[in-house]
This record gives C-alpha cells, sequence and structure tokens, in this order.
C-alpha cells in the first residue's frame, strides 16, 4: 500500500519519526510504500532517492537503509 503521509515505524532499537529518518538519511520524505501486514516500510521515496528498507538480523527486528539516487545523470 502506497502511503504519501509519515507513518512513525519501530525497530527493536529505533523509533523511526520523520524528523530522525530525514536526519539519518539527509533528504526530505515524499512516499513510503507497506507490505501485506507489515508494519515496517518496504519502500520510502525522498526527494533525491528510493530507499530500500532491508531486515539485516533474523532474531532482531532491526533494519538498514539502502540509498538508490531517483534520477541518475548519465554522461
Amino acid at each position: 500500500m502506497m502511503v504519501c503521509e509519515w507513518r512513525t515505524f519501530s525497530t527493536d532499537s529505533e523509533t523511526y519519526s520523520l524528523k530522525t529518518f530525514e536526519e539519518a538519511v539527509g533528504d526530505e520524505f515524499e512516499a513510503m510504500y507497506f507490505k501485506e501486514n507489515e508494519e515496517i516500510p518496504a519502500y520510502i521515496w525522498t526527494v533525491n532517492y528510493v530507499i530500500m528498507v532491508k531486515k539485516y538480523s533474523k532474531v532482531l527486528n532491526d533494519i538498514l537503509f539502502e540509498k538508490i539516487p531517483r534520477n541518475p545523470v548519465c554522461e
């Protein structure tokens, strides 16, 4: 489900508000996508990036953000 308003979400170690997210990635939020029955978004769009939210632990509920440029410049 695509959402255009920020929804605060939490892991075992952190709660991500709009402010903490934007500080962590250094860019401004635009939209987020949640897979069915998930509380943590799978993708988050910012002005300059598409951010894949990846779970990196099978034991703990922890994530990392992988930033992919939205409009790469090819020369």
